[in-house]
């Protein structure tokens, strides 16, 4: 890159909407003076935006740990400093531009797109690596060199180039969520180096968590979080643009960051555009950095999981469930145990409310992610979920009403078995295959399609009853009682459909013939809905 050009802190790149549901593009400075004013970051992907979520995190992180609202310069000594400032920013209702500019502007040679040194979040070092197009640039399509899509949204000049703010913004989406499919560089394996696979980008690795206020700039706020679970001050802050030196080691393992604005610039690949005018047409990429992802509690913003309940205080990232609600990750997302840790995204809400810090009693949690086939080889799928529930159900001092709540899911979750097994045995009547693979044709695969529908008709009535929960209130069990009774009323409203689609034979009953070593066993529709019937009392009852 011979000039300097596209300076992100003016170009405008980053797409925002604002509470007329308009899109707009605006520069880094301005989405900060701005950021009270627009309702949401809008990118073309919600994974995107997280993204770019962290990116602004960083740059908050870094300007706060050092400066106050003012601009004068004041680092944090402890806990209670780090939260007084935090509560100074939310009470004003909108960030002090000069402080973030008067930062920014000291940076300002590491935010150009491109520059003849340091091009933003590239390595010219790249070049060595995997080329590809601007197709697999842009994450709606993703789309290889060598098999390209047959049904896109995009098609023609659009997927052979794009602007420089949309090349910005996919910059970012592919250093976090990357596929596997790039080669080590021909350079290592001339040298016989064997390197480690460094996995897909480090956010394509979560099952990703984080807190949406009223506006753009409530929502950076709720997810700057101050201080870690121990209620000490992280490392100093150092985010990629600082460093000395452009790091260019292909896929190298690295210590945990300890401070938050480095792990939000974490450099997961090294990558550098290729252009053509004013237009980018590909790019080249080889891996980049990465860490141990056990333990990595640095992370603040994922559900974790404990693969094996033999060690028990080893936790890993646990990506989410397209299949499921995010209501149904609950307990994943907001307990402590032997299964799952609670993410510290939750832990800083908790903290937040219980100092009194946050006035409005409802809290909007949202997930993203990014599912991968084939061992991460490939992308196959993008989804986003939100749950809005009263902040306060997070307060220790709530322990009986959050266990309330995750006692009436696996109400829920007990339900669907009961309308499992009836999907099965009315379909066995009926003539289905009682294989046990869930292959298209047998019982199994349609109970697990009727079990889906049964979630899905929850799923608004489990919303509206979350988000009308009050804490305060003394009416723990009148809110149990009330779920489980609607539970049981839609599962008995799918079972009457079943039983009305079911046809004559299967009412009276098929018999199904054994193996030599299994006897022949009677399906009938009539026999499921009477156990069926059983099943949910007994359920009630207990």
């Amino acid at each position: 890159m011979k000039d300097k050009e596209f300076n992100l802190l003016d170009e405008p790149w980053i797409r925002v909407i604002d509470k007329n549901c308009s899109i707009h593009e605006i520069s880094l400075i301005e989405v900060f003076r701005q950021a009270h004013r627009y309702k949401d970051l809008c990118g073309e992907l919600p994974t995107q935006d997280f993204a770019m979520m962290r990116l602004l995190l960083a740059v908050l992180h870094t300007v706060f740990s050092r400066y106050d609202g003012k601009g004068k310069a004041a680092p944090l000594d402890d806990a209670e400093h780090a939260l007084g400032r935090w509560k100074e920013l939310w009470q004003s209702g909108g960030f002090p531009a000069e402080a973030i500019t008067g930062y920014l502007e000291t940076q300002r040679e590491r935010f150009y797109l491109f520059h003849p040194e340091r091009p933003f979040y590239q390595c010219e070092r790249a070049k060595i690596g995997t080329e590809y197009y601007a197709a697999k640039l842009n994450g709606n399509l993703s789309e290889s060199s060598n098999k390209p899509r047959l049904f896109t949204n995009i098609s023609g000049k659009a997927k052979e180039e794009m602007d420089f703010s949309e090349a910005a913004r996919w910059l970012l989406y592919v250093n976090a969520y990357d596929d596997t499919s790039a080669k080590p560089s021909g350079e290592s394996k001339k040298q016989g180096i064997k390197l480690p696979s460094a996995g897909a980008g480090w956010l394509g690795k979560l099952g990703i968590v984080f807190v949406r206020g009223d506006n753009l700039f409530e929502t950076l706020m709720l997810n700057l979080i101050m201080v870690n679970e121990k209620e000490e001050l992280f490392g100093k802050e150092c985010p990629v643009w600082e460093r000395e030196e452009v790091a260019q080691g292909e896929r190298t393992k690295i210590q945990w960051p300890n401070n938050l604005s480095e792990l939000y610039t974490l450099q997961s690949r090294r990558i550098y555009l290729k252009r053509e005018g004013q237009r980018v047409t590909g790019y080249y990429l080889l891996g980049g950095d990465f860490f141990d992802k056990e333990n990595a509690f640095i992370e603040p913003m994922t559900v974790w999981k404990n693969p094996d309940r033999k060690k028990m205080n080893d936790y890993v990232p646990r990506r989410h469930d397209f299949s499921k609600q995010f209501w149904r990750e609950c307990p994943a997302a907001f307990l402590n145990d032997n299964e799952g840790r609670q993410p510290g995204i939750i832990s800083w809400m908790k903290y937040l409310e219980e100092e009194g810090m946050v006035e409005n009693p409802c809290m909007d949690v949202r997930i993203v992610s990014v599912q991968y086939g084939d061992s991460n080889y490939f992308v196959t799928n993008v989804f986003s979920d939100s749950l809005q529930m009263h902040v306060s159900l997070m307060a220790d001092m709530n322990y009986e009403w959050r266990e309330m709540v995750l006692n009436s899911i696996e109400f829920c979750d007990n339900v669907s078995k009961k309308v499992w097994l009836l999907a099965r045995d009315i379909n066995l009547a009926s003539g289905g295959s009682n294989s046990t693979k869930e292959s298209k044709g047998t019982a199994a695969f349609f109970a697990e399609n009727v079990k889906a529908d049964y979630y899905n008709r929850m799923d608004r009535p489990f919303r509206k009853w979350l988000y009308e929960i009050n804490p305060e209130m003394d009416n723990a069990e009148e809110e149990k009682v009330k779920w489980e009774r609607e539970c049981v009323h839609i599962a008995r409203q799918l079972g009457n459909e079943l039983m009305r689609q079911a046809d004559t034979a299967a009412i009276f009953g098929r018999t199904k013939a054994g193996s030599d070593d299994r006897k022949s066993e009677t399906y009938s529709a009539a026999g499921a809905m009477n156990w069926f019937l059983i099943g949910l009392n007994t359920i009630e009852k207990s």
